[in-house]
Formats: structure tokens, sequence, C-alpha cells
């Protein structure tokens, strides 16, 4: 039998260890432990504290549902999400438009649409255009690429928010053309407040943050042979410089146009974005989604 130190115990613990077969694994998870003895032993974390951490997590756990994922809005709001969003970005072989933050409030289901239709099933006030191509990094176009669009109402709320969730509305997938081009109208999206009435929000509280995003539309973009692209658009907002999530960055800051003649529907406010897309490569694999679908995870 040993008797374990504040410092003896890592290595033990690293030990019993080593007979992990999957490479990958035992990587991660010994260098994860590695940081969670050394932040508890640089904090001196006492036992009181240790519990309150264990009932902050357990209330996440308890807070989550088939509509609201409260793990990947704490991954969000300590700047996880966009780290790992950023070392996957580093991945790419081509430039290409810049990523955002999937969010908690993904899902697969959002139904297909032609081309020119209202994402708003119901909500028809400030009502925008959304339009210009997809490409690939070369600049040439890539038709038939699929993009799946998202936001909250014009209220700053997701249907995912409204009622029991199961309400599809301001969502919609898309294909570009023969000339990858793509249009389509909203409603205006306003900045809003993260949920705050679970422990993440009690979190966000005690830290006088906002809890606040930028008004943004999200899109989630693929094509054959091509690096999937999640990105948001984002509008000029007071949220920009603080956004709660870190997920908003200058260059996906769009300007909306009151009346573009060039735009394939007339006397619409618009606004005008082409998205690059880099050539898939073997690291995509696995994909790199930061975010799922909340009811593929509860």
């Amino acid at each position: 039998m040993k008797s374990y130190t504040s410092v003896s115990v890592t290595e033990a613990v690293l030990k019993q260890m080593d007979g992990t077969e999957d490479e990958r694994l035992k990587t991660i998870v010994q260098s994860a432990i590695r940081h969670l003895h050394a932040f508890a032993r640089d904090v001196n974390l006492t036992p009181a504290e240790w519990l309150k951490a264990i009932e902050f997590f357990t209330r996440v756990g308890k807070t989550c549902t088939a509509t609201r994922q409260e793990f990947i809005l704490l991954s969000d709001v300590v700047g996880l999400s966009t780290l790992v969003n950023t070392l996957h970005d580093a991945t790419a072989t081509e430039d290409a438009t810049a990523t955002s933050l999937l969010g908690p409030f993904f899902r697969e289901d959002a139904p297909p649409l032609p081309l020119g239709a209202q994402i708003s099933n119901n909500d028809k006030s400030e009502e925008i255009l959304l339009w210009g191509a997809v490409l690939s990094a070369s600049g040439d176009a890539i038709p038939n690429a699929k993009l799946m669009v998202w936001q909250t109402s014009s209220s700053g709320v997701y249907d995912l928010q409204e009622g029991n969730g199961n309400a599809i509305d301001y969502r919609g997938t898309f294909h570009t053309d023969a000339a990858g081009e793509y249009h389509l109208r909203t409603v205006r999206p306003l900045g809003y407040f993260i949920p705050m009435d679970g422990p993440v929000g009690d979190l966000v509280r005690a830290q006088r943050r906002e809890g606040c995003r930028p008004a943004h539309i999200h899109f989630l973009i693929s094509a054959p042979g091509f690096r999937e692209l999640v990105t948001a658009l984002y509008f000029p907002d007071r949220y920009l410089e603080t956004d709660v999530v870190f997920g908003a960055s200058p260059e996906l800051v769009v300007k909306e146009e009151a009346r573009d003649p060039e735009a394939p529907v007339k006397n619409l406010p618009s606004v005008h974005f082409d998205f690059t897309l880099a050539r898939a490569g073997s690291v995509d694999i696995a994909g790199g989604r930061v975010g799922a679908d909340p009811t593929k995870l509860s």
C-alpha cells in the first residue's frame, strides 16, 4: 500500500491508465488528468468547492433535454467551443469562409424549401432577402450545394424555446441552382439573451457578464468533395464585441442594402454574401461540427 501525496496521486492515476489500448483515448484522458490535478493544486481546491462543482455539473446534466443542450451552452460560454473550432479550422487545406459555432439550437430536420422561399411560417415582420453564391476556393460555382439555415424570430427566440419545442419555424434547407446561387427570404433577427434560467445562466450572472449574443443567422453548408462549413452572418449590433459565446468575427458581419438593383428579388432590404468552401481532406472524415442537434444527444 502507498500513501499518496498531492503530487504522487497524479502519477499513480496515470500509471493505472498505461494499459489503455486506444492511443488517442490514452493521450486525451492522461492529459486531462494532468491538467485537472494541476488545476486543483493551483487553486488549492477545498472539499466544499469540489462538491459545489459536482453539484453544478449535475445540474447542467439534469437541464439537458431533447430541445435544450446545456452542456454545449456551457462549452460555448467558457470559450471551449470556439477554441475547438479554431483548432479544427487550422486543419483546412484551403482558405474558405470564416466559421462560427453551430450552437445549442441546431436541428437536423429543417424543412426542404425552394429557392426564394420564406423560412418563417408566421412572423413576416421586417422581411429581408439573403442572396449570393456558394463557391470553391478557386472561385468556381458549386451547384446543388446544400444550405441549412436557422435563426431566432424577430423577438429573439428560437423555435426550440417556444412551447414544447416541437414546432419548426425560422429554419429551412435549400440547394444552390446550376450557377451555384441561392436566395431566400427571412425576418431580421434580433440579438438575444442565452437561456439564463439554468446553471449556465447562474454562472454567467455570477461573472457579471451580460449573457447576450448579437443578431445573426446560422448556415450549415455542404457539397460532395468539400469540407462542411458551419458559419453565421452577423448584423451590426452592440453585442458584437461582447458576444457571450465568442462566436462573432469581423469577416462575418454583413451590410444590409435597402434596395440592391442586382438582388434577385426587388423591393426588399437585402444582404449579399458569397460563401467559399474548402476541398475536403482526410481530417474531415469524423466531421467538424462543434455542436449537435439536441434530440440526438438526450
